[in-house]
């Protein structure tokens, strides 16, 4: 039995040296550090300076152990190596407590590799689950061992880890999530970011904030079982657990706009292959505000009304865009529906039309008939088969008849409206038919809400912008915006009359929901046929908000139309909103001075149409 023993011995260590061997022979060399490819970032800010979203990688300042708090490697060692300082590399006795865990449990729920493993794996190797690559990993720990000192090792493995959200190292991630360096951390904030190191995206705090502090929470637990901290230590931060993020700007809508913005950036910039920072006319409080409205209501509206959907775009007179949303739920869906969803705006595309009518001479008094329309081949009825007779054009407007609005069409010419719709910029020819200026036509919301923003501007021609600067992270200028000069579209006399048309549709017409307690409100709603689209766009005279409601698949809401929850949420949102301080790019007129809408206004209310200069004439006319 002795002989055998020897015997098998001798081709065990006989076979092990085959294996290191086999093992050894393509070991990477130690002098050539797998390069740390972090993929270049793209910071999106707001115009405070609020982070929005981050794009690509960011690696933060390298930092030693020893200028870190000591709350924060005994939060790491606690929930990922506990035996640091005792094991050479490879720790036996968690290898062997590994594999007990797992047979256990009948599945791999537990790892064995200690941090200077991990380390090596970082360093040298790939991400492969084999079992040569593990034998290589060990190998390289005893070495990684053998050469440094075990702070060294932490301060390396801490300094290039993962930690989700494009974050690499303890000092980026600290930054990334917290909005301080990794020197200021606190004990809480230290366990948020070591319970990040098991899964990053199913642990990060910023789209599962109930996770990272339940984790949090564990890493907690185990400091105090590790005894980095007593009793009553574990007890004040478990009652203090809440997880406070550093720039959440608004809330997880943002990502539509800062995904808008980052599809410019290449119309800026030739050369993106840097780090960027991008400052923008987002303005967070008008859009937690907007998401906060957004949601109050969607949690009153019932199944059996089939809304499924909703977009909104805030934006300045001068074309800022200040706050956006595109859809109720950006985790399931990053189509952005107010950019990207081209759908019919029903009864809103309507105000173009008595525009139009407007510059050929008509009045907002002078009368319509609304009646059933017999003859011709275009036959539109209006909204439950209800007819006034005659009307003005002002009451026509306000509530939103149809056949009115399609037989001031025909005496105006479908040339006239294609030609005012391309003065509001919109991007794309619309249809030279009759059903085109009650809304048939497709269009975005925030080509919509832009047209309307030239409504509220007294005329001028404007383009939706998001962008402030471009830097790259050392501070240089890329891109700067400036105020240009905006050409007049259409004469104040002409906008003026629409203005206080528009102003009726709220006051006793179809947008009367979104009457507000005080200041100039005008506005439009529209409803596409069988409630597949509701639309409110309106206007105060600090912001223009556009609001759209429907179906992805374009199925039909249950007669929801754009008077009704459209109308109500831009009067919930816009209550609030109008006593939000913005900067000032946000309340600039395009073309300054008192030449714009104030002037507007008191034109209006003193029915002065005629003898404006000649700044007022529409560039066409000039």
């Amino acid at each position: 039995m002795l002989r055998l023993g020897l015997v098998l011995s001798l081709w065990g260590f006989a076979g092990l040296a085959v294996i290191i061997g086999w093992c050894a022979w393509d070991l990477p060399s130690v002098s050539q550090i797998k390069p740390f490819e972090v993929q270049h970032s793209i910071t999106i800010l707001a115009a405070d300076g609020t982070l929005i979203a981050r794009y690509g990688g960011l690696k933060g300042d390298s930092v030693t152990v020893s200028q870190l708090p000591p709350y924060v490697s005994a939060a790491v060692l606690s929930i990922e190596d506990r035996r640091f300082y005792d094991h050479f590399g490879i720790d036996p006795l968690g290898l062997a407590r590994a594999i007990y865990t797992n047979l256990k449990a009948r599945r791999w729920v537990q790892g064995g590799s200690t941090i200077t493993q991990q380390l090596a794996k970082n360093l040298f190797l790939t991400p492969d689950k084999t079992l040569r690559r593990k034998i290589q990993e060990a190998m390289l720990a005893l070495w990684i061992e053998h050469r440094f000192t075990k702070e060294e090792i932490l301060s390396a493995y801490l300094n290039r880890v993962y930690f989700g959200s494009g974050a690499y190292g303890i000092d980026a991630a600290a930054k990334t999530y917290f909005g301080k360096p990794a020197t200021d951390i606190t004990l809480w904030e230290s366990a948020v970011l070591a319970g990040l190191l098991k899964a990053p995206s199913k642990y990060s705090p910023s789209s599962n904030p109930k996770l990272a502090r339940d984790r949090a929470k564990t890493v907690i637990a185990k400091m105090e079982e590790a005894g980095y901290i007593d009793k009553g230590m574990k007890k004040q931060e478990l009652d203090e657990a809440r997880i406070r993020l550093a720039g959440a700007a608004a809330g997880d809508l943002n990502r539509y706009f800062a995904d808008w913005v980052t599809e410019q950036i290449d119309s800026y910039i030739t050369d993106a292959g840097r780090d960027l920072v991008v400052r923008t006319t987002f303005v967070p409080q008008l859009q937690l505000l907007a998401e906060t409205r957004e949601k109050a209501l969607f949690k009153q509206l019932k199944p059996e009304q089939k809304i499924s959907q909703a977009a909104l775009v805030t934006m300045g007179p001068d074309g800022a865009v200040l706050a956006m949303i595109g859809g109720v739920d950006y985790e399931a869906s990053q189509f952005n529906r107010a950019t990207q969803a081209q759908r019919q705006p029903g009864s809103a595309f309507k105000p173009f039309v008595y525009l139009a009518a407007l510059e050929a001479g008509y009045d907002p008094e002078n009368k319509l008939l609304d009646a059933p329309i017999t003859s011709g081949p275009y036959k539109p009825h209006n909204y439950d088969d209800r007819y006034f007779g005659e009307v003005t054009l002002t009451e026509a407007l306000a509530r939103s008849l149809n056949t009115a609005t399609v037989r001031l069409l025909q005496d105006v010419g479908i040339a006239a409206l294609i030609d005012v719709a391309q003065r509001f910029n919109f991007p794309h020819p619309f249809a030279p038919e009759l059903a085109t200026g009650l809304g048939a036509d497709e269009t975005t919301l925030l080509d919509m809400t832009n047209a309307y923003a030239m409504i509220a501007n007294g005329g001028y021609s404007i383009w939706p912008y998001a962008v402030l600067s471009i830097e790259d992270s050392e501070g240089n200028v890329l891109y700067e915006h400036e105020d240009v000069t905006h050409a007049r579209m259409f004469s104040g006399r002409d906008i003026a009359a629409l203005d206080g048309m528009l102003v009726q549709v709220v006051a006793q017409g179809t947008g009367q929901a979104a009457q507000l307690s005080r200041g100039h409100v005008a506005g439009k709603t529209g409803t596409s046929q069988n409630y597949r689209d509701a639309w409110f766009i309106g206007y105060t005279n600090r912001f223009i908000t556009g609001i759209w409601m429907g179906n992805d698949d374009d199925s039909a809401m249950e007669k929801v139309s754009g008077g009704k929850y459209p109308a109500r949420l831009w009067h919930d949102y816009m209550e609030q909103a109008i006593n939000v301080d913005v900067p000032s790019y946000a309340r600039r007129m395009p073309h300054g001075g008192d030449d714009g809408f104030s002037r507007m206004i008191r034109r209006w209310s003193s029915g002065d149409f005629g003898g404006f200069s000649g700044s007022d004439v529409p560039v066409y006319n000039q």
